[in-house]
């Protein structure tokens, strides 16, 4: 029997899990201190703590982490997202211990982790990368470049991601003011305080591609998701099909997603992300390389278990056939942050009930009386809906949040109702601005 360790928590320690017990796996929890009743750590077949509550000393704790795999005898490593899922030195140090990493091999990851590397290699592939420049060396530089570019700009770390270590730039004064805090923070963030610059794509809309491969040459996209709904450049509102990309567009990023992926010799999950102007020219934003957050729209839409497909994957295994996708999907990301000023809002959960129905998926760790720590990221449950069709959809997803029962703390379900009322989102020609006009 395969023993696998979750090198996560909440949800998507829960999510891996359920592919896992499905294969008869032998499911191992790792924990800090502040998580030691977590429903993860209930639910697994073996769990043990690694460390104090603050992330750094657990979760992002590569050595304790390897640590932990060894004493469990953990035959696989599945690191779900965020910590250190896309961190390819841990990855190289299971690898070394003969444990399996579920996903791309660490050269991948450190490939596609550098952005200006992965920038190169999306040229080279023949995929559209957006105008910027390469890696900067000093503010001087980062101005005279700027100037041939054209403002506005992102000034962005080479090491970043997920919306993270990135700054907009609307002239030469904002440039010279963050160049050195930016590549500061860059630095203690990911270790590296490389910066380059990108040309901003006025009225955007975020889409991305969904592709798997196994170990023997096989590869296939899954469709698009649209990511569009965002705020501090984090998604909060994901939807599959996207509305803009009809079956042209789709198949040229489909086609342009598997380019990358065969010329770095792909395997596993991944997602090639893009950003889509008004005229869908589509541009190369980044690669994720690991599962993603809003995985399941991707699966209502094609009938498909894509976290159990990498397990499969890592253990061998070829790809299944897949299905073409059919009718239309949300998830909504409720977050413990006040629906007001986006501010997270740690507390003490009172009263959670959530609805119950066939076309309805919820994904989370909640119970009555927990504590919603600040030493983790805000989000407490991710809430998709199936539908026929977009509409059918959209009111499902309206019946879903209204029958949501969650208190005691701040949350921003009233956020999200909002935005699923805006005329713009249900007519289904929203861009990456759309969240400006709820901020306060």
């Amino acid at each position: 029997m395969s023993r696998l360790l979750i090198a996560n928590r909440s949800e998507i320690a829960l999510r891996v899990m359920r592919a896992a017990k499905s294969l008869g796996w032998t499911t191992l929890a790792v924990y800090s201190e502040a998580d030691e009743k977590a429903p993860h750590v209930i639910t697994a077949d073996e769990a043990i703590c690694i460390g104090p509550p603050r992330a750094q000393q657990s979760y992002a704790n590569s050595d304790a982490l390897l640590q932990a795999a060894l004493k469990l005898k953990a035959d696989y490593v599945h690191p779900g997202y965020g910590f250190l899922s896309e961190n390819h030195q841990f990855a190289r140090s299971l690898v070394a211990h003969q444990i399996k990493w579920v996903g791309p091999s660490p050269d991948v990851i450190e490939q596609m982790g550098d952005k200006l590397a992965a920038r190169q290699l999306a040229e080279q592939a023949n995929v559209p990368v957006i105008p910027g420049s390469l890696a900067l060396v000093d503010t001087q530089q980062a101005v005279h470049r700027a100037n041939e570019i054209g403002y506005p700009l992102m000034l962005k770390a080479a090491a970043g991601g997920g919306g993270i270590g990135m700054q907009l730039i609307h002239n030469e004064q904002e440039l010279k003011a963050h160049y050195d805090s930016l590549s500061k923070r860059a630095e203690n963030l990911f270790g590296q305080g490389t910066l380059y610059l990108e040309k901003i794509i006025h009225h955007a809309r975020h889409i991305e591609i969904q592709l798997m491969a196994d170990g023997q040459g096989h590869m296939a996209t899954y469709g698009e998701r649209e990511c569009s709904v965002q705020r501090r450049h984090q998604k909060l509102i994901e939807e599959a099909p996207s509305p803009l990309v009809d079956e042209f567009l789709r198949q040229q990023m489909c086609d342009a997603a598997l380019r990358l992926a065969k010329a770095v010799g792909y395997v596993n999950a991944g997602t090639v992300e893009f950003l889509v102007d008004e005229e869908k020219q589509f541009y190369f934003l980044e690669m994720n390389t690991r599962i993603q957050v809003e995985h399941a729209i991707t699966e209502w839409i094609t009938s498909s278990d894509l976290v159990k497909m990498q397990l499969q994957i890592a253990a061998g295994d070829p790809l299944p056939a897949s299905k073409p996708p059919h009718g239309h999907a949300l998830e909504c990301r409720v977050y413990a942050e006040d629906p007001d000023t986006l501010r997270p809002c740690p507390g003490t959960i009172e009263q959670v009930q959530f609805p119950q129905h066939e076309w309805l998926r919820i994904d989370h760790a909640l119970a009555e009386a927990m504590a919603i720590t600040p030493y983790y990221d805000a989000l407490l449950a991710k809430i998709s809906v199936y539908g026929e069709h977009r509409s059918e959809a959209l009111q499902r997803m309206q019946q879903a949040l209204g029958e949501t029962t969650l208190s005691g703390i701040k949350q921003n379900i009233p956020l999200l109702q909002k935005i699923l009322n805006d005329g713009d989102f249900q007519q289904g020609q929203y861009n990456t601005l759309i969240m400006h006009s709820y901020l306060k």
